[in-house]
């Protein structure tokens, strides 16, 4: 887990034609058509990095692939990480200034 924190961060840092020229990077819609036609993989979280993109995490709930990618402004899309065993879940957030 803190190696896809780790990938994600510095995929949120890189400066646009950084990110783009070292990642395998498509149109928005070419992307997420390889995703869901290939590997039955569909949307399962959204947020916001720096500089206005978008950071997504795709999944098949069937197989277990996942696909992290991260869209730039201009709508091109790169994958950024991808594996295998995804398992969605549902922990309650604990509230905060209370030591667990």
């Amino acid at each position: 887990m803190k190696t896809k924190l780790a990938t994600l961060a510095l995929a949120a840092l890189l400066p646009s034609a950084a990110l783009a020229q070292s990642q395998n990077c498509a149109s928005r819609d070419a992307v997420l058509e390889r995703l869901s036609s290939r590997y039955g993989e569909s949307r399962q979280s959204i947020g916001m990095a720096t500089q206005g993109r978008v950071m997504e995490v795709y999944a098949s709930l069937e197989t277990g692939t996942w696909t992290i990618t991260v869209t730039l402004p201009n709508g091109i899309t790169c994958l950024v990480a991808s594996g295998q065993a995804y398992e969605p879940l549902d922990e309650p957030r604990e509230p905060s200034g209370i030591p667990s």
